[in-house]
């Protein structure tokens, strides 16, 4: 089994170089683009800068504090992966799944002879359904959902285990059969991408890491400029603002999810090394970020407001592992709440949800306990995938 030292990213590229990672595939439950009575939020015009108006039915790709539907997760599945740390993962997503479910409805994927058991641990409220998954990473492997002449569709960015780093032959069918069970239309792209590489602002802006989408591991012989076409085409964005990311050191190739977020049009959010800590890779692509992003202009033409928001104290944190994911970034914007990692450090963890506060008034800031996903590699915002509303 892999050292609990490890992080995901590490750890999952050994399996995969060993070749122990397994596969599998079977459907799911009611997650269609139509609202619930109970996943209630506030209107566009409450959310922080509002929606972009669809106009005449353009695709559109919106914020996520926009409306949800619901929130989709996925259930660890494998020991392969995990080890000793199954338990301990299948708790944080269960403890993650109840305090979202507290505010909207929650649908969980959960292999089919794994589903009471997954219910169990999540409680009634939770809707478990049967779908052959891989692992836990609902950000990447589900659709990135759009609005379109008045309806939900799925672009389908091709999962292929973050650039064939490793199996997920079950995760790389899960878009296309939620979107064929539901009868989502399925927007096809040549892109291989996953969701964690995409940040927007509802109205147009996109923020993405280079070295997750314009590489060889996924997009061989494309350049940047045709991404970028392709990303417009697709998402229905207007400006992509290109930040370098890290390449190589971790599964994902540095995703935009742990390094900057919007909080509002016009404002972004960005990780900062804890100080003193030794300069790094991830602390020069924060640097090169907030570079980026000071001199950046939004698709309305407006300067953002880059607020940056420390890391805990290394010696603090509760969670273990030499390369625990300890970034606030990776927070989830559900209809009624924000969910955040607590990872132990009280004043870096109270001014994290301070800071969440003054973003998100008309929201709970809900702090869950995740040092086994963050040990992984991961997040809160990896583990939860939004479906949007219209209408």
């Amino acid at each position: 089994m892999p050292s609990p030292d490890l992080s995901r990213r590490t750890m999952l590229r050994s399996l995969a170089g060993a070749g122990v990672l397994t596969l599998g595939l079977t459907a799911c439950s009611d997650i269609d683009g139509t609202p619930d009575e109970e996943a209630t939020s506030p209107s566009p015009s409450q959310q922080p800068g509002g929606a972009a108006p669809s106009g005449s039915g353009a695709r559109r790709l919106g914020a996520e504090w926009e409306k949800h539907v619901r929130t989709v997760m996925s259930w660890p599945a494998s020991e392969n992966v995990w080890g000793d740390q199954l338990p301990d993962v299948r708790n944080d997503i269960a403890g993650l799944a109840q305090a979202i479910t507290a505010r909207e409805p929650v649908v969980l994927l959960a292999r089919p002879e794994q589903k009471d058991a997954a219910q169990k641990a999540c409680g009634s409220a939770v809707e478990v359904v049967p779908m052959a998954v891989d692992d836990l990473w609902a950000r990447d492997t589900l659709p990135v959902f759009v609005e379109e002449g008045g309806k939900v569709k799925g672009v389908d960015f091709n999962f292929s285990g973050w650039g064939n780093k490793q199996q997920h032959g079950n995760d790389a069918k899960v878009a296309r059969a939620v979107l064929a069970k539901y009868g989502i239309e399925r927007v096809e792209t040549r892109l291989v991408a996953e969701g964690g590489s995409f940040e927007t602002d509802g109205q147009g802006t996109l923020l993405v890491t280079e070295s997750s989408v314009v590489n060889d591991n996924r997009n061989p012989g494309m350049s940047r400029d045709q991404v970028e076409a392709e990303l417009k085409n697709v998402l229905g964005v207007t400006n992509v603002i290109w930040l370098a990311g890290v390449r190589g050191k971790d599964i994902t190739d540095a995703h935009v999810d742990c390094l900057t977020r919007f909080a509002a049009p016009g404002v972004v959010l960005l990780d900062k090394a804890f100080p003193g800590s030794p300069a790094d890779v991830w602390s020069r692509s924060a640097d090169q970020a907030r570079s980026v992003l000071t001199n950046a202009t939004d698709a309305r033409g407006k300067k953002l407001d880059v607020i940056e928001l420390q890391q805990p104290d290394p010696d603090r944190i509760t969670g273990r592992g030499n390369s625990f994911v300890s970034s606030y970034m990776n927070f989830y914007i559900g209809s009624k709440g924000v969910y955040l990692p607590r990872f132990g450090d009280t004043w870096a963890d109270d001014r994290a949800q301070q800071v969440l506060k003054e973003h998100f008034p008309d929201r709970e800031i809900v702090p869950v306990k995740i040092d086994t996903i963050a040990s992984g590699g991961g997040g809160i915002h990896c583990a939860t995938h939004d479906v949007p509303a219209v209408g």
